[in-house]
């Protein structure tokens, strides 16, 4: 034997509301208030959690990373350079001085 459900059935054309909120005013008035500050609290408590996982580089590692990186562009500033002073030759050559 089985059982259906009408609950949540589509095509029942009815929608749940929640009836109106009838309580203490002040608490009608600051609920959206205080969500608002929860939700602030939350964001900054999961960028803490976010910054707790962040592995940081040691010094050694530091120097190495950056000894890279300013190899690396003095090399391709250099080969920038050259393809300039190439470029400005062949143009004096063409077009003469």
């Amino acid at each position: 034997m089985t059982q259906t459900s009408t609950t949540g059935a589509a095509g029942s054309g009815r929608t749940r509301r929640d009836p109106p909120h009838r309580g203490n005013p002040i608490v009608r008035f600051f609920g959206p208030i205080t969500r608002f500050f929860e939700a602030i609290a939350l964001f900054i408590r999961q960028i803490l959690d976010e910054l707790r996982k962040v592995v940081r580089p040691t010094r050694h590692e530091l120097v190495t990373y950056t000894s890279v990186v300013i190899f690396f562009v003095t090399t391709v500033m250099m080969y920038v350079w050259g393809l300039d002073q190439l470029v400005n030759r062949l143009i004096a050559l063409s077009f003469g001085k």
